[in-house]
C-alpha cells in the first residue's frame, strides 16, 4: 500500500508539527509515509474567490504529485474537500477530459485522517495518550462536505486519559470561511467571538478540529479574549503517547499576535 501525505499550506508554513504528528501517527499504526515533493497548493483560494481559470494549473500540479498513489492522506477537512469535490470539476470546465479522469480517480483516493483511520484502517484507537479536557469542534468542510460524521469523535473517546465534552452550538462555523475572513472581517469576528463563548463555557482546556485554518481563527479568538483554552489539531492529540510524546505545543497554541 502506497500512501502520501497531503499537507497542506497553512500546515506546511505554519503549523509543521500537525504534518508530523500525522506521519509519526500513521507510522506507529505500520504505515509507511512518502512525501511527494512536487506537491504544492491544492487552489482552495483560488477557487473560492473565482479564480477559476487560475485553480486549473494547481489541480493539474496535484494530480501528477499524486497519481501514483494508493491512498492519499491530509490533515485538512477543507484541503480533502477541495480535491475531491472540486479538482474534477475544474478540470471539466477546463475541457481536459484527461485531466479530469485523472482528478477523478486521484479526488477519490484521498481521505482526510480521520476517515483514513476509520475507514480504511479499520481503527479507532490509536494508542494514544493525551490527559486533558477536551472539546470538539466540527469543521464545515468536514462536516457538511465529507461527511466525516462521529469519526473524529470515536478516535478521541479511545484516548486514554481524555475527558470529551460537548460543544454547545457545535454545528456552528467559526467564521473563518477562508477569504471570507478577509471579505467580512467584522462579521467573522463576531461569529468567532460566539464559537470561543461557546468553547470557554465547555471548561476544556482544549479544543480539537480537523482543519488548522479553523483552529487558527479560533485559536487567535480566544488568544486576544485572553483565555487559556488550547486550539489543537486532532493529529496532535493522536500522535500524543503515554511517554510523554505531545507536539501540541510545539508549533505554539494557535495565539493571534495582534
Amino acid at each position: 500500500m502506497r500512501v502520501a501525505l497531503f499537507v497542506t499550506c497553512v500546515t506546511d508554513t505554519l503549523y509543521p508539527g500537525t504534518g508530523r504528528a500525522t506521519v509519526d501517527l500513521l507510522e506507529r499504526l505500520g504505515v509507511a509515509v512518502d512525501f511527494p515533493l512536487a506537491q504544492s497548493c491544492c487552489g482552495q483560494p483560488q477557487f473560492n474567490t473565482g479564480y477559476r481559470r487560475e485553480t486549473e494549473p494547481l489541480v493539474r500540479r496535484h494530480v501528477e504529485a499524486f497519481r501514483d498513489y494508493d491512498h492519499v492522506v491530509t490533515p485538512s477537512g477543507s484541503c480533502a474537500a477541495m480535491v475531491r469535490e472540486n479538482h474534477p470539476r475544474v478540470a471539466a470546465r477546463g475541457g481536459d477530459a484527461a485531466l479530469e479522469r485523472v482528478a477523478t480517480e486521484v479526488a477519490s483516493r484521498t481521505y482526510e485522517l480521520s476517515e483514513f483511520l476509520v475507514d480504511v484502517l479499520g481503527v479507532t484507537d490509536v494508542g494514544a495518550y493525551y490527559p486533558h479536557t477536551v472539546t470538539y469542534h466540527p469543521t464545515c468542510h468536514g462536516m457538511r462536505t465529507l461527511g466525516l460524521g462521529d469519526r473524529p469523535r470515536r478516535l478521541l473517546e479511545n484516548v486514554r486519559g481524555l475527558e470529551l465534552v460537548e460543544l454547545p452550538a457545535a454545528d456552528q462555523c467559526c467564521g473563518f470561511g477562508g477569504t471570507f475572513a478577509v471579505k467580512n472581517a467584522a462579521v467573522s469576528a463576531a461569529m468567532g467571538a460566539d464559537k470561543a463563548r461557546n468553547i470557554e463555557n465547555t471548561g476544556a482546556e482544549a479544543v480539537c478540529a480537523v482543519d488548522n485554518s479553523c483552529l487558527m481563527h479560533i485559536g487567535g479568538t480566544l488568544s486576544r479574549r485572553g483565555s487559556t483554552v488550547r486550539a489543537v489539531h486532532l493529529a496532535e492529540i493522536l500522535a500524543a503517547t503515554e511517554d510523554g510524546t505531545e507536539r501540541a505545543a510545539e508549533d505554539g497554541t494557535r495565539r493571534s499576535t495582534r
